[in-house]
């Protein structure tokens, strides 16, 4: 009769370890491949014929075209928000405009000289959606809205948290504009402007 409660209980402990590795996967994520290999450019997930990069533009933005942009741009975000975080931009220089990489640099400077420390954990991103897009002379521009979650806190000299909270998930809604050259071989993408 005994038995019968053990493997209850070799149940319920089985269910209860399945629900914490689920959960944990979920705030955790898991590994998709791109960690290494983002710093790059958007180019690992556009169409890797050279006309393509050259010849989009305005009137050949299609639904293709835009779910590919989005998958590199989804890329890019998370490579940009972890290392802005992490105060190293080496690996990320080549995917902002210089305007943004100066924006950048003095305020990760400023975070330096106040001795405060900037943790992120990336969760990962809810939706992405281009709001616009548009053509001026050879510059083509899309706007993207970014729904993310990240873990986030800034702590002082004293491990002090100063603003945010190391333990809870905060959503995050981020407009970004990124530029390409139509005449450019190049298919890398810059990020030229941020809003919060």
């Amino acid at each position: 009769m005994n038995y019968s409660f053990e493997y209850i209980d070799i149940i319920l402990l089985a269910m209860i370890a399945g629900f914490i590795f689920l959960r944990l996967r979920g705030i955790l994520g898991k590994k998709t491949g791109h960690e290494e290999n983002i710093g790059a450019s958007f180019a690992h997930d556009f169409p890797t014929k050279e006309k393509e990069f050259i010849n989009i533009n305005e009137n050949n933005f299609d639904e293709k075209a835009k779910a590919d942009f989005l998958n590199g741009a989804k890329i890019a975000y998370e490579s940009i928000i972890t290392n802005f975080a992490s105060g190293n931009l080496k690996e990320i220089k080549n995917l902002l405009d210089k305007k943004i990489v100066n924006d950048f640099n003095e305020a990760i400077k400023e975070r330096k000289n106040k001795g405060l420390v900037s943790e992120t954990t990336f969760i990962g991103i809810n939706s992405a959606d281009i709001k616009n897009f548009k053509q001026t002379n050879n510059i083509f521009e899309v706007t993207v809205d970014f729904v993310s979650e990240i873990i986030s806190c800034v702590k002082d000299k004293e491990k002090k948290i100063v603003s945010g909270n190391p333990e809870k998930v905060k959503k995050v809604y981020d407009t970004w504009k990124f530029c390409r050259s139509i005449k450019s071989a190049s298919p890398n993408w810059l990020l030229i402007d941020t809003q919060a």
